[in-house]
């Protein structure tokens, strides 16, 4: 874990082992509980004998989730009206396309559409992982506060935590908030327009309880876990405050952007040009995330999903 003081423009380097040591009293600590489900599937255009498509399930559209929006890939073979084919059980009508290359898809079975999509699915492992998901991965790729169903990918920040670090956390004086992001295309939005204002990111879903909003409104400090705590606790004070909240989010942070309640994060070691590493730029600031990441690399952190930590003060 290396550990980057932004008020001493500094930072060095420790283990994530001791991160309850930089916990105060007072302190919550804001933690995504949401889960990763298999959101992986395998078809063939038109019939089981047609071209091979790969779906990518992104969120679901409406209450008995046989609506979805989704990617298809290779996307230019699938066109408005065409079915794809899943197996025996299931297939889906292409409804629309959208803004950021996905598409709409209406599934069709006579069984019960998401026990088959549970069944169908594979997790959708980074693709860094070079081998294909087996079954194990369904528990493995989880935070162990995982509980709400919706993330195309793990919170990542969140799977350095054990059960252990989490109760003594809470020994060094700190609340636990947990809220809800579903990771989704907007958490992984590479940074490719130079006018960052032109930016617009895909939306997310994300959820505040009342019990959660209380525990961080009382909080005198506010230790994010992960980018998606932090999008999400900004978001709830541009919007009215830490009220119970439930409602979809597109918020761009990137360095200019004012904080309102983060007062720590954690986070892993992101790509170049990702919206990810524009949030560290903004929080951190750019010289010093910089400068930090000069010294990640020289000094062998791992870097993305199942890489080492970050934490900035």
């Amino acid at each position: 874990m290396l550990v980057v003081s932004r008020d001493k423009q500094s930072f060095h380097d420790d283990l994530f082992r001791n991160f309850n040591s930089y916990v105060r009293p007072a302190d919550c600590l804001v933690l995504n509980n949401s889960r990763v489900f298999p959101a992986r599937l395998h078809g063939r255009r038109h019939s089981s004998s047609g071209a091979g498509l790969e779906v990518f399930l992104l969120r679901a559209l409406n209450q008995q989730e046989t609506v979805w929006s989704v990617l298809v890939r290779p996307g230019k073979r699938v066109r408005m009206g065409d079915t794809i084919v899943f197996d025996e059980a299931l297939r889906a009508e292409v409804l629309s396309h959208g803004d950021f290359g996905e598409r709409t898809l209406r599934f069709f079975s006579d069984r019960p559409v998401p026990e088959l999509l549970e069944s169908l699915g594979t997790v959708p492992l980074p693709p860094y992982i070079r081998r294909p998901p087996i079954a194990a991965d369904r528990e493995s790729y989880q935070t162990v506060f995982a509980e709400k169903k919706g993330s195309i990918a793990a919170p990542t920040a969140g799977l350095h935590f054990t059960p252990q670090m989490l109760e003594a956390c809470r020994a060094a004086g700190a609340e636990i908030a947990y809220i809800t992001l579903h990771v989704g295309l907007g958490t992984f939005a590479r940074v490719r327009e130079k006018n960052l204002e032109n930016i617009r990111l895909h939306e997310e879903f994300l959820e505040i309880s009342a019990s959660s909003a209380a525990k961080l409104q009382a909080a005198k400090r506010l230790v994010c876990v992960g980018t998606t705590s932090v999008r999400t606790v900004e978001t709830a004070l541009l919007t009215g405050g830490f009220t119970p909240l439930q409602r979809e989010t597109d918020l761009f942070i990137y360095p200019g952007f004012r904080f309102q309640g983060t007062g720590a994060m954690l986070t892993n070691f992101h790509l170049p040009q990702s919206s990810l590493l524009m949030l560290v730029s903004a929080f951190a600031g750019p010289e010093l995330t910089l400068a930090a990441y000069r010294h990640a690399v020289a000094e062998r952190y791992r870097f993305y999903s199942y890489g080492d930590c970050m934490l900035i003060e």
